[in-house]
């Protein structure tokens, strides 16, 4: 996702197979290592963030220019509730996500009023990414969530296609928790 011959060759067959690329979505994301951000590996730091924040800015450039520049559309960055509060044990990923949720409001400034740009700050959510955060304790996990259960990948998508259709036409510079309210238990013990 962070190289630029392949970022160039995706917005290239884009806009060869559709004539427009409308809407973005960054979803593109790493976080392979688990600890302490004091002894973080720093080129484990810079990978993290070419992953999970210059290729979205990389993406958003390239679609502008090909497309959205002069013909509108939006952008959904799908951050993490890791980039709204310390985030023991995955600092870095949380660092990274709080960069791409200002990235986004940087973006919604500049691109507006032709481009409508947000985030999506979704809590854990049963994918393979983030499967080492529950697995083989999926009961145990849900437990702290007042919705009674992980996030799946319709959650996330539901709340992209809202903020990438007109019903959304108004918010721009956002990001929108998806968390099965956990964040209702910051305030809790």
């Amino acid at each position: 996702a962070h190289d630029t011959a392949h970022q160039a060759a995706a917005v290239e067959a884009a806009m060869d197979a559709f004539g427009r690329i409308d809407h973005l979505v960054n979803n593109a994301g790493t976080n392979p290592v688990f600890g302490p951000i004091a002894d973080l590996d720093l080129d484990v730091a810079r990978k993290v963030f070419e992953t999970n924040v210059v290729s979205a800015l990389g993406f958003a450039q390239r679609t502008w220019h090909a497309w959205q520049k002069e013909n509108g559309g939006t952008i959904v960055n799908i951050a993490s509730v890791a980039g709204i509060s310390a985030s023991p044990f995955i600092g870095a990923y949380g660092v990274s996500k709080a960069a791409m949720i200002n990235l986004t409001q940087q973006l919604a400034h500049e691109f507006a009023p032709v481009v409508r740009v947000n985030a999506i700050a979704p809590a854990v959510v049963k994918t393979k990414f983030a499967q080492a955060l529950y697995e083989g304790r999926e009961a145990e996990a849900a437990a702290a969530y007042p919705m009674g259960r992980l996030g799946v990948p319709e959650d996330i998508g539901g709340a992209t296609a809202f903020l990438t259709s007109d019903q959304s036409g108004w918010i721009t510079g956002q990001t929108l928790v998806v968390d099965g309210g956990i964040f209702l238990n910051a305030g809790v013990g």
